[in-house]
């Protein structure tokens, strides 16, 4: 492992034990900082074994769950890595199907490009996070192989792939994505992503959320994936992270990219425009459109300003099958998500109880009565503690009952 990965592992290492021991927050960034200048003045003190499992700070460990693998094993697993086996090549390598030999476990091996510095950043900060992680909308991270110059990060295999390939471009003898199925897919990603900002500790800015990066499990159970440019989020008094640029372009928050201040509504803007695609079946960047359609998020814009347009939005390919109030609080969710300004966007909690909502609700085909009226309310929050106006619900009926009142 060269010194600059083995910095970049430290320094997240640290950060771990930063937030998880506040009472001694500024020995231990002293510490950091001293053993950073030792690391840079003597470049040779390479750590090429480094067991990730056995890490640890003053002797106490950081307990990872993924195992090591050797990398004969993988091989074997992927058949000597066989094209046939190949599943997609993104950005940092090639994933594999494979069968573990031992268990008979079919697996996902990613296989980092062993030229590429941000590829081995991507594989350390990928098994910190996802090693720490446990919960059932995050893809599981089963092993890896860091041996010699080859890094490899071993998932559990997600039959039905990524739900780009179940939205886009979709050959003319497959079926679309019915209206309940694209409500529970963005209630799975969205569960999944208040995981990441609230519930795991250190909190961490997931930073690369879009369709490709969401899988599907059987019955279009939702697991988060890829985890290579996840960032540790500010905590106590402060805003942002400052850091490079670096995302998916059409997913990436306006104000992330002009200021490098990262933050956890920049991962809800990137949300909206994923619940977006869902509800659209758009692409977030699409250069076939017409130049004012291209880019999602500008193309809908003024589209969510006139409800009466809000039918326009919809997928054709769902051809009506949906309910109408079901679509209009889907709409003002991923409006909100998008805002241009990041202290408009709400809280990933209530987006989740919003979704959660119009997951739980049953579409008849073909019915936009007022069975599916909601009963309850759900508030949206721009910040943890601030009430804002609501989406669903009464309140939602009520406004959609004057608008109806006004239009006859």
């Amino acid at each position: 492992m060269s010194f600059l990965t083995w910095v970049s592992l430290l320094i997240f290492v640290e950060q771990i034990k930063v937030y998880r021991n506040s009472d001694t927050n500024s020995e231990v960034v002293k510490e950091v900082k001293k053993k950073e200048a030792v690391k840079e003045s003597n470049p040779s003190s390479d750590i090429k074994d480094l067991d990730l499992k056995d890490l640890s700070k003053d002797g106490t460990p950081i307990k990872i769950s993924a195992q090591p693998f050797k990398f004969h094993e993988l091989e074997a697993a992927t058949q000597n890595f066989r094209l046939d086996c190949c599943l997609g090549q993104g950005g940092f390598g090639r994933v594999y199907k494979g069968q573990l030999e031992k268990t008979g476990q079919v697996v996902a091996i990613k296989q980092l490009d062993r030229s590429g510095r941000q590829g081995i950043r991507e594989f350390v900060v990928e098994v910190m996070t996802l090693g720490l992680a446990d919960h059932p909308n995050l893809c599981k991270l089963i092993g890896f192989c860091a041996e010699g110059d080859q890094r490899l990060l071993v998932y559990e295999y997600m039959p039905l792939g990524s739900l780009e390939r179940h939205l886009h471009d979709l050959p003319s003898n497959k079926k679309c994505l019915d209206w309940n199925t694209r409500m529970k897919i963005a209630a799975g990603a969205a569960r999944g992503l208040e995981y990441l900002h609230d519930k795991m500790r250190p909190p961490v800015i997931y930073r690369d959320l879009k369709c490709a990066n969401i899988l599907l499990d059987e019955g279009y159970h939702t697991k988060l994936s890829d985890f290579g440019l996840a960032k540790v989020g500010p905590v106590g008094d402060k805003t942002h992270v400052s850091t490079r640029v670096m995302g998916t372009y059409g997913y990436c928050a306006p104000d992330y990219a002009m200021t490098g201040q990262l933050t956890f509504k920049s991962d809800i803007y990137s949300f909206g425009v994923v619940l977006l695609e869902i509800i659209t079946g758009r692409k977030a960047i699409d250069e076939s459109k017409p130049p004012g359609e291209q880019n999602l998020v500008a193309w809908a814009r003024p589209l969510f300003k006139d409800r009466k347009k809000f039918p326009q939005m919809a997928d054709p390919l769902l051809q009506g099958e949906y309910p109408m109030r079901g679509l209009y609080q889907a709409l003002a969710i991923s409006a909100m998500c998008v805002q241009e300004q990041p202290n408009l966007r709400p809280v990933i909690s209530d987006v989740v109880t919003a979704l959660n909502y119009l997951a739980s609700q049953t579409n008849i085909p073909g019915d936009n009565s007022a069975a599916h009226r909601s009963k309850g309310g759900t508030s949206f929050r721009r910040n943890k503690g601030q009430r804002d106006k609501k989406i669903d619900g009464k309140d939602e009926d009520a406004r959609s009952r004057d608008s109806d009142s006004r239009s006859e």
